[in-house]
């Protein structure tokens, strides 16, 4: 039950690792690693194509299909007003590995450890020929300028043989901006991807993007998210062994960046966005983009009748939801996702919102290692 713990190991990353052992307990290491394992993508509205479609521009279309697109203004007026609308493609590049440094303290009692670790977030270039459907260009914006995402960890493994023989004690903390991979905030949920939910039918999804396109200023803004884990490993004898954790994670996007992202809705541009006009009854509930917090307890008893083989069972509540306000519940108040369905529901009655949910899951586990 490694994800629900908030755990952020990644077992198959490529890298290039030295590790040097120092004396009295201590080792550092100092590693390069492979970016696409660790990333989650750069914010894009999902319906950029439908808006192409609608807007007969076959050029942006394309780009819309094939790339990732994520709305810019290209210049304004004398009074201040957009006059051009591009798209970036969010896509991120391989352009710098990540660069991760541990030192590590192992004792009889157990071990201590700090880490850190760099991260870039980059996008593609902008797309002025293809992707302008606003008005005519003033300038050339170049691509957006990379920002570098970093995270902290610091754990501590205390060992506990007065209790019984194995018994062990884990605890666990990491902070980051960009880099939400290696705090784990996403684990349980779903990594590599930009939203989801904990498990099918749940009432709203998690954002858990590393950084947010500006459009107003063209420049990428940071996520920041933490988390904390306790994990307690007992073994009953020596076939028989329990695991109890507990974690708690959030996520928070850079203050104004779910507002910017409202900004071109003044445009009067249909279909290009779906998180509402700023300041709308639509924007204040709806899912996109929204600080959130997620909560978990479980356990697990596992019998190993014989070296390599578990049979037993594993069970994990958690609890998450919005910082703060409501959200439209997609169970109770399905299809609720403009101003003018909402305003459809309200008038009938069946608008239902909430602010946090309740996920649980029980699996049965059999295990053969080899």
């Amino acid at each position: 039950m490694q994800a629900g713990t908030l755990g952020s190991d990644v077992a198959s990353t490529n890298l290039a690792a030295y590790t040097a052992t120092l004396g009295n307990g201590f080792s550092a290491t100092l590693s390069m690693e492979d970016p696409s394992f660790r990333r989650t993508p750069v914010y894009s509205p999902a319906n950029v194509a439908a808006a192409a479609a609608v807007l007969g521009n076959s050029s942006l279309q394309t780009f819309a299909i094939t790339q990732s697109p994520a709305p810019v203004f290209l210049g304004f007026n004398a009074a201040g007003l957009p006059v051009g609308l591009g798209f970036e493609d969010t896509i991120q590049r391989n352009r710098m590995p990540d660069f991760v440094g541990v030192l590590r303290y192992d004792q009889p009692w157990g071990s201590a450890q700090i880490s850190g670790a760099v991260h870039e977030v980059n996008i593609g270039t902008l797309n002025t020929a293809a992707a302008q459907i606003v008005g005519t260009n003033p300038g050339t914006l170049g691509r957006a300028a990379s920002e570098y995402g970093w995270a902290v960890q610091g754990g501590l493994k205390i060992n506990l043989p007065f209790i019984a023989p194995g018994d062990t004690l884990y605890l666990q903390g990491a902070y980051g901006e960009g880099a939400g991979m290696y705090t784990g905030v996403s684990a349980w949920a779903g990594s590599y991807i930009q939203s989801a939910t904990s498990l099918q039918g749940a009432p709203f999804q998690q954002f858990f993007s590393d950084a947010v396109l500006n459009p107003l200023s063209n420049r990428l803004e940071l996520t920041q998210t933490f988390s904390v884990v306790a994990s307690l490993l007992h073994y009953w004898n020596p076939t028989l062994r329990s695991a109890l954790f507990g974690s708690y994670g959030e996520v928070a996007f850079a203050p104004g960046a779910r507002a910017a992202q409202a900004s071109y809705n003044g445009l009067g541009i249909a279909g290009i966005t779906n998180i509402g006009a700023f300041g709308s009854s639509y924007y204040n509930l709806n899912q996109i983009l929204r600080d959130t917090y997620a909560f978990n307890v479980g356990g697990s008893l596992i019998w190993s009748p014989v070296k390599d083989l578990d049979i037993g069972v594993e069970g994990v509540y958690q609890n998450y939801g919005v910082q703060n306000g409501r959200v439209i519940d997609a169970n109770r108040s399905p299809g609720v996702t403009s101003q003018t369905l909402l305003n459809a529901a309200v008038a009938a009655g069946t608008l239902r919102t909430v602010t946090n949910a309740d996920v649980f899951q029980v699996r049965a586990r059999v295990q053969r290692d080899f």
